[in-house]
């Protein structure tokens, strides 16, 4: 959807946000990337020479279509905890996966930094947070397009915002791909076998993590 967007496809970007947010709430911020590259196409249009016909027609038909899949979701969950539209909330609420803008996740690194070794984990938690916060920063000062910037905005904030379980955080920042874009370019910049080092070397880490926590508490 983000890259029918950047194409100017929009019946299609609609049509892919459309199913992603049929898959997940989240989807919401593919229809959000959608309607904030619509508006602010508009916007360039009104102030040069204008235009009509079948741009506009498909542009706004593109916008209409994003965000009917994240609202039949709700909806299709309300009709099935019969408690209507809300009911989706209370599905929620019983996950304990509500959003509460990082007041728990905040709780949960405080709690880490009481005692060693845990302060360890609760350090790396931060670091991992500023990590985060820097990666955005950057993409705003590589200028990505907006609709990129505005999807991965909202994924980070809805996981890291969420009540959810920990272990829930890093699946649910996987979707934010854009900020990995940064990360890309500097290691395209490597001369051969540099960026493949690199990269096999993250996989065995990455494998490492998962397979110690896999086999112990669960991640930190």
């Amino acid at each position: 959807s983000l890259y029918a967007v950047l194409t100017g496809r929009w019946v299609t970007a609609g049509a892919l946000a459309l199913l992603a947010g049929l898959t997940r709430p989240v989807g919401l911020a593919v229809a959000a990337a959608v309607w904030v590259a619509g508006v602010a196409a508009s916007g360039r249009a009104r102030s040069a020479a204008g235009e009509r016909g079948a741009p506009v027609a498909r542009r706004a038909l593109g916008m209409a279509l994003a965000p009917l899949g994240a609202a039949g979701y709700v909806l299709w969950v309300g009709h099935r905890t019969g408690k209507g539209p809300l009911g989706y909330l209370d599905v929620q609420a019983g996950w304990r996966n509500g959003f509460d803008g990082g007041w728990a996740f905040a709780r949960f690194i405080a709690a880490r930094l009481t005692s060693f070794p845990s302060a360890l984990a609760g350090l790396a938690l931060a670091a991992g947070v500023v990590l985060l916060a820097w990666l955005y920063l950057v993409c705003l000062r590589q200028r990505q397009p907006l609709p990129l910037l505005v999807y991965a905005g909202i994924v980070t904030v809805l996981a890291l915002g969420a009540e959810s379980y920990f272990g829930s955080k890093p699946r649910l920042l996987l979707p934010a791909f854009p900020l990995l874009l940064p990360l890309a370019r500097a290691l395209a910049r490597l001369r051969p076998p540099g960026p493949a080092l690199v990269t096999a070397g993250l996989a065995v880490a990455s494998a490492l993590y998962g397979a110690f926590w896999l086999n112990g508490s669960g991640p930190p």
